[in-house]
C-alpha cells in the first residue's frame, strides 16, 4: 500500500501535470470577520468602560485564517465561503484581495449577513468570543461550481460542523471529487460533542489528513487517549490524524503505522485565536514543498507559534523564510509528564 509520502508526490506530479493555471491550495468553509481586543480581564457591569491596549481587525475562521497564512508564506490560493451583503462583508473581500487571494468562488447574495465575531483575549492568550453564524450556514458549491473549487494540489475543509447547507453531504462529495482528482484532501472542524460525529465522519473516507484540536477530537469519539482517538478516525476512513495538543503540541499518527508527537515551541503567547487553522496552512504548506512528515508538523507548529504572538488571527505569520527561521532557531517546551 502507498504511504502518505507516495500520496503527496502523486498529488504533486498531478498537478504539476494539471492545466497551467491549478493553485496550491483550495481552502473551503468557516470565513468570518472578527474585532479584537486585548487585554479583556472583565466585561464592565452597566454601561461602564474598560479600557484596553489593542484592538484589531481580522479575517478568521477555519477556512479564512488558514487561506490567508497560506498565501503569506508563498502558495497561491483559493477562498471558498460566503459573506454577506454587508460592510464586513466588503472589508473580508478586500482583505482577502490584499494578500493576493482569488476570491471568485466566494459567494454573496441579499439578505445574507457575514459570519462575525467579537474576541475579548484574555491576558493569558484565551479569547471567549460572542459569534454571529451568518453566511458560512448558507454557501453551497454547486455543480458548475465544483471544478474550479477542487483543482488545487492541497484541498481544506475548514469549519465541518459550521457549514449547515455543505454538511448534508455535500462536503463528502467534494472531498472525494477532489482527492479523484489528485488533490491531498485536507480536513479540520467544529465539534463539541457526539451529535457533530454524523457531518464530520461523512467525510471521513475521503480525507488524508484530518487535523482537528485534540478537544474537538475527544467531543466526537468520547475517548481521552491520543492513540485510540486516532483509532477511531482511522477506522472510519481516514489516512492520517494530526492532532493539535496546544500547549502541549501536536501528534501525528498515519495508517501506515507512523506516529510520533512534535513539543510546542516556547514562547509568550499573546493570542490563541485561529492558532489551530494556522496550524492547517503551515501543513498545506510543507505538503505542497514535499517535507518529509516530521519536519512538515514542526514547520506547522512553526506556524501556529507566529499565529501566538500576534493579536488575530494569522497576525504573526510573515512569509515562508520567516517561519522557516523560527522553526529553525526557536526552542521547544518541555513536555509534561504524563
Amino acid at each position: 500500500m502507498a504511504d502518505h509520502h507516495d500520496r503527496a508526490d502523486a498529488a504533486r506530479g498531478e498537478a504539476e501535470r494539471a492545466q497551467q493555471g491549478r493553485l496550491d491550495y483550495s481552502s473551503i468553509g468557516f470565513i468570518t470577520f472578527d474585532c479584537l481586543g486585548w487585554p479583556v480581564t472583565a466585561i464592565p457591569e452597566g454601561g461602564g468602560t474598560h479600557f484596553i491596549q489593542d484592538l484589531t481587525l481580522a479575517v478568521s475562521g477555519a477556512a479564512g485564517t488558514a487561506v490567508i497564512a497560506a498565501a503569506k508564506m508563498g502558495l497561491s490560493a483559493r477562498a471558498v465561503g460566503g459573506v454577506g451583503d454587508d460592510m464586513m462583508g466588503d472589508w473580508v473581500l478586500q482583505r482577502l484581495g490584499q494578500f493576493g487571494v482569488d476570491t471568485a468562488a466566494m459567494q454573496r447574495r441579499p439578505g445574507w449577513r457575514t459570519s462575525s465575531s467579537i474576541v475579548t483575549t484574555r491576558p493569558d492568550g484565551q479569547r471567549p468570543a460572542l459569534h454571529m453564524k451568518g453566511a458560512t450556514g448558507q454557501f453551497f458549491v454547486d455543480d458548475d461550481l465544483m471544478p474550479s473549487v477542487i483543482d488545487a494540489r492541497v484541498v481544506h475543509l475548514g469549519g465541518v460542523g459550521l457549514m449547515d447547507a455543505m454538511d448534508r453531504g455535500r462536503n463528502a462529495e467534494l472531498a472525494r471529487l477532489a482527492q479523484a482528482g489528485g488533490a491531498v484532501t485536507t480536513a479540520d472542524v467544529f465539534a463539541g460533542s457526539p451529535d457533530d460525529l454524523p457531518a464530520v465522519a461523512s467525510i471521513l473516507p475521503h480525507t488524508d489528513y484530518f487535523m482537528p484540536s485534540i478537544e474537538e477530537a475527544h467531543a466526537l469519539t468520547g475517548r481521552s487517549d491520543l492513540e485510540g482517538t486516532a483509532e477511531f478516525f482511522l477506522d472510519r476512513g481516514v489516512r492520517c490524524c494530526v492532532f493539535t495538543l496546544g500547549a502541549e503540541g501536536a501528534y501525528y499518527h498515519h495508517r501506515d503505522g507512523t506516529r510520533f508527537r512534535v513539543p510546542a515551541f516556547q514562547i509568550d503567547v499573546r493570542c490563541t485565536c485561529g492558532c489551530g487553522d494556522a496550524f492547517d496552512a503551515g501543513f498545506a504548506v510543507a505538503l505542497v514543498r514535499g517535507m518529509d512528515p516530521e519536519t512538515a508538523v514542526r514547520f506547522a507548529q512553526a506556524t501556529s507559534a507566529l499565529n501566538a504572538l500576534g493579536l488575530g488571527s494569522q497576525a504573526g505569520v510573515e512569509s515562508f523564510d520567516h517561519t522557516w527561521d523560527f522553526m529553525l532557531r526557536t526552542p521547544h517546551r518541555e513536555r509534561r509528564a504524563a
